[in-house]
């Protein structure tokens, strides 16, 4: 467990249980299921077997909460099944993922999803960590006030057709919006 003044970390173990596949085309499914807050180091250490589902202790990995994120840790503890998140990669050979990850903001857990390749998965928080999150929040967490914001009182409304950059000679503007034929340009009238 390490403790500074803005970060709390400790270790989880993560449970993984292996079901037979329902398809011809994946043999076994992989799930998260449990976690175990303080376990020590494990490599997919076989808990319990009954028939062909296998649950593992496949591995530990510090958690660790950060004082910038207290916001999301409120989100998850207020939400109506407070989560921990495990992220799992894809690898080759047996067994066929690695936990990459676990974390107990949602935030963090999504920007995961957004590769489209690693598996996340959410996992009921055991009522120790919940009061360890909580204690962390009180500690921590700052309300920042909302702020409205205004509109400038810059007018859009008005008509600015020619003007380019105005750090560029307008006659080698390549950028600059076309002017309307009644306002004289010289550059039109030289062409016609």
């Amino acid at each position: 467990m390490q403790n500074t003044k803005r970060t709390f970390s400790l270790p989880v173990g993560v449970v993984v249980r292996r079901l037979p596949g329902v398809t011809r085309w994946a043999r076994w499914s992989w799930k998260a299921v449990a976690v175990l807050p303080g376990a020590g180091q494990a490599d997919w250490k076989v808990l319990r077997e009954e028939g062909d589902a296998v649950e593992y202790h496949a591995a530990t990995h510090v958690m660790s909460l950060h004082a910038g994120e207290t916001e999301a840790y409120i989100h998850n503890l207020t939400a109506q099944e407070p989560s921990i998140y495990v992220i799992m990669r894809h690898r080759a050979g047996c067994p066929p993922l690695e936990v990459v990850l676990v974390t107990a903001s949602p935030y963090e857990a999504q920007d995961y999803t957004d590769n489209g390749e690693d598996l996340v998965e959410r996992v009921p928080m055991p009522e120790s960590l919940r009061g360890v999150i909580a204690d962390f929040i009180d500690r921590h967490h700052v309300e920042e006030p909302f702020v409205k914001r205004r509109r400038d009182k810059a007018r859009v409304d008005r008509v600015e057709d020619g003007r380019g950059d105005p750090r560029i000679a307008q006659t080698t503007d390549v950028y600059r919006a076309p002017r309307r034929r009644d306002e004289g340009d010289p550059t039109l009238e030289a062409a016609e």
